[in-house]
């Protein structure tokens, strides 16, 4: 979640929950962050690429088209599910 704390004009929104697993005998108990929304603001990123270079996962890459444009701001957030399909290469 670097990402989103790195991003100079806060254009990643994201929220996750805190899952715990069952210790092994003798062992604390671990706790880790399960994503659940992730979202770009295309209105507000400025294309720097800080939160590609930062993502220590490399969930987040370069997709070598443009995001076409909207008529309404809701229609540059893009979700997860928006992202993984990419954006025009027109």
């Amino acid at each position: 979640m670097i990402c989103a704390r790195e991003c100079p004009t806060w254009c990643i929104r994201l929220t996750s929950h805190t899952e715990s697993s069952a210790p092994a005998p003798g062992a604390r108990p671990r706790a880790r962050n399960v994503l659940d929304t992730f979202t770009i603001d295309w209105s507000l990123c400025m294309y720097c690429g800080i939160c590609i270079e930062q993502c220590p996962q490399d969930a987040l890459v370069w997709g070598g088209g443009h995001v076409p444009s909207a008529d309404t701001l809701g229609g540059l957030l893009y979700d997860r599910i928006q992202l993984s399909q990419g954006v025009s290469n027109e």
